[in-house]
């Protein structure tokens, strides 16, 4: 069974034999809630990907030290999540499930056809809602790295974000149901450290005018099969598809990302 995981951004400096504490709302989830004792594994991460496999010491009220036993760093494939907002909470559903498949940046995206609005204060409170739910679903998930979540674009930001990502040789896939090519054909281009961006519209497509925009910036149309998924679904499935097409999903090596 793998250890559970909390955020600590101290282990970015953390060294194999070295003690780091644990608290605040961390420690005091990991001592009250979950009742770890001396002598418990736990993995202790800093959210930029770096990992110290740690045995508890010692255990008081809200805060614990461990010794580090080993430092790593997960390997994760840049992967970007532009998602359209959506109604009844299927967006949070999505970036969730995102999260839990190796995303590494969320983006919502204000498409013109999105029901839901982010406007004024909404933007920066559903900003601050989502990086709660990436944060959660990378702890459950025993991730080290938590997706940065974007400040909400419009479409013609949209549209920069990908001309930019486009130029510097990411493969950006916009979804979309009338696209010719599948995301098999699209996935061969990938490279092993390739970075990746899946665009997903609103419920009821993305409008013609964007997606012209989009794939004129350097988009590339792409259909996931012959059926029509959900905005909130889509994503995750793509990312599933392209993480078994590419092999990220094969298991690492005993020791192969150790840092010493």
């Amino acid at each position: 069974m793998s250890a559970p995981v909390f955020l600590c951004p101290a282990v970015a400096a953390a060294r194999v034999g070295g003690t780091v504490t644990l608290d605040g709302p961390e420690g005091h989830h990991a001592v009250e809630v979950q009742r770890l004792g001396v002598g418990e594994r736990i993995d202790l991460v800093d959210g930029q990907g770096t990992r110290a496999r740690s045995c508890v010491m010692a255990v008081s009220a809200g805060r614990l030290e461990a010794k580090v036993e080993a430092v790593s760093r997960d390997a994760d494939r840049p992967l970007v999540l532009v998602q359209a907002l959506a109604k009844h909470k299927r967006d949070e559903a999505a970036i969730e499930a995102a999260t839990e498949l190796g995303v590494t940046r969320v983006v919502p995206w204000q498409a013109s056809r999105s029901i839901v609005r982010w406007e004024g204060r909404k933007a920066e409170a559903g900003r601050a809602r989502w990086a709660s739910v990436v944060a959660q679903a990378a702890k459950v998930a025993r991730r080290a790295l938590v997706p940065e979540v974007s400040d909400p674009v419009s479409s013609p930001e949209l549209v920069a974000l990908v001309s930019e990502a486009a130029s510097r040789g990411a493969i950006v896939l916009l979804l979309h149901e009338d696209a010719g090519v599948g995301i098999a054909e699209r996935v061969e281009r990938l490279g092993e450290q390739t970075e990746a961006w899946i665009v997903v519209g609103p419920e009821g497509s993305i409008a013609d005018d964007e997606a012209a925009d989009l794939t004129r910036a350097g988009a590339l149309a792409t259909r996931l099969g012959p059926y029509i998924l959900r905005s909130g679904s889509a994503g995750p499935a793509a990312l599933a598809a392209l993480k078994a097409l590419t092999g990220d999903w094969t298991p690492p090596t005993e020791g192969e990302r150790a840092l010493g």
